[in-house]
């Protein structure tokens, strides 16, 4: 029952990553060999797939794993077979750079992506891709310190002019009909 899910797991990425391969194949031929260069520079520059490289290692584990589980007396077979295998489909992550390249050239002109890689390869660009996530932490934290100050603000302001308003207006209660006579009013 394992191996059949496991074997069905990797029929499924099979299929996914060769649709995946014919996406780009079919996408890419519009688009010329000098605006996917510009494209790809873009991609080194920002290191835009670097996130994707432990794609097929996590998978290898994983699929060793639920073998392993499932016939644990093999581990050794189990562990050459599934590694030699991704070895052996690890030249396929450039289909995957191919694909990411033409998202970047449908999105862009060839024009704007030799700026952006410009930009990104230059001291300025290398530093604020370093910087970036600082920033953004730090933004992050700023806006809810900010968030903080202007709720509690917002509250004590509203809080003191509503009083103001509520207070000024003494409500009566409403009198009851007592007999044809209404009751005396309190001091």
């Amino acid at each position: 029952m394992i191996r059949q899910a496991v074997l069905g797991r990797v029929a499924a990425l099979a299929i996914l990553l060769s649709g995946t391969a014919f996406g780009a194949s079919a996408g890419a031929q519009d688009l010329t060999p000098e605006h996917l260069k510009a494209a790809r520079d873009v991609i080194t520059a920002l290191n835009a797939t670097a996130r994707y490289d432990a794609i097929l290692p996590n998978l290898a584990e994983r699929l060793k794993n639920e073998y392993t589980l499932a016939s644990p007396n093999y581990v050794d077979q189990i562990s050459k077979t599934v590694d030699a295998e991704a070895l052996a489909l690890a030249p396929r992550r450039a289909d995957l750079e191919k694909e990411v390249a033409s998202t970047f050239a449908r999105s862009f002109t060839e024009a704007e992506l030799k700026q952006i890689a410009a930009f990104y390869s230059s001291d300025v660009g290398k530093k604020y891709l370093q910087t970036l996530p600082l920033i953004q932490r730090e933004s992050v934290r700023a806006a809810e310190i900010w968030a903080n100050g202007i709720s509690r603000d917002l509250t004590n302001n509203s809080g003191a002019k509503l009083r103001s308003v509520m207070d000024a207006t003494v409500v009566q209660p409403p009198v009851a009909d007592v007999g044809g006579q209404a009751p005396a009013a309190k001091p």
